[in-house]
């Protein structure tokens, strides 16, 4: 229900003019430092926004397989959104890539997927300082609500993400 609401607030704002795609830069790349717990927005090199984020509940290491609460890293894109999502807002990044699915499969694995950047769940289980004080997704990167605003304003699909240890 939370997600409705919000996905509706966004679209009154951007009915009425209040928010427009000319109104901030819009990122032609995204960076995930893993180890600083940030997001970049950066547009010509340059970064014009930083989040804070939380990650997997097994934040150290490139995620190997389905399960194992880990952040992925590498080179993706971000390349579809939810605004039904089970938390406030998702946009998919494009993990596993070709590589990451060989690397699996070499090992007998399944590499997994349905890795998003995403708000907080529509239905909390926990605190909210929980949210904001640890990594708690299943592999996700997790950011306020209001920050996931933000970064779905300013990113358009298919741009490139890069996450890094």
């Amino acid at each position: 229900m939370r997600a409705l609401v919000g996905t509706i607030l966004l679209l009154v704002l951007l009915c009425q003019g209040d928010l427009q795609a000319g109104a901030f830069p819009i990122a032609d790349k995204v960076v995930v430092d893993k180890s600083d717990r940030q997001l970049l927005l950066i547009k010509d090199g340059e970064v014009f926004r930083t989040f804070e984020v939380a990650l997997g509940i097994r934040p150290v290491g490139d995620k190997k397989r389905e399960g194992d609460f880990r952040t992925p890293e590498g080179s993706y894109l971000l390349d579809t959104r939810n605004p039904n999502s089970e938390f406030f807002l998702s946009i998919h990044v494009s993990y596993p890539n070709s590589q990451d699915v060989r690397e699996a499969r070499a090992r007998g694995l399944d590499p997994g997927g349905a890795i998003m950047i995403h708000g907080q769940p529509n239905e909390p289980t926990r605190s909210e300082t929980y949210y904001r004080t640890r990594d708690w997704t299943n592999g996700c990167i997790a950011v306020s609500n209001s920050d996931m605003i933000d970064i779905w304003l300013m990113t358009d699909n298919n741009t490139p993400i890069e996450i890094r240890p």
